[in-house]
């Protein structure tokens, strides 16, 4: 699953962000990811890949950052 594609996808769905701010560098509070949002993101990303997503992730500042948790745990990620 393309992370970035997810996060875009929900992102231009669930609000007025400009899905093309989210680009892997951009920090997720400057363009409009608070808190609530991040947790919809993964919660979407487990529904949509039946993967349970540990309590204890760190906090993702960037989009880099969110993809790369989300990569790290995908069903087809390398071990």
């Amino acid at each position: 699953m393309d992370a970035l594609k997810l996060i875009r996808d929900f992102v231009s769905s669930h609000s007025d962000i400009d899905p093309e701010t989210v680009v892997p560098e951009a920090v997720l509070a400057d363009i409009g990811i608070d808190s609530l949002m991040l947790l919809e993101v993964m919660f979407e990303y487990e529904e949509k890949t039946g993967v349970k997503l540990p309590d204890d992730l760190p906090t993702p500042t960037t989009v880099q950052e969110l993809m790369d948790q989300l990569e790290k745990l995908a069903p087809d990620a390398a071990p």
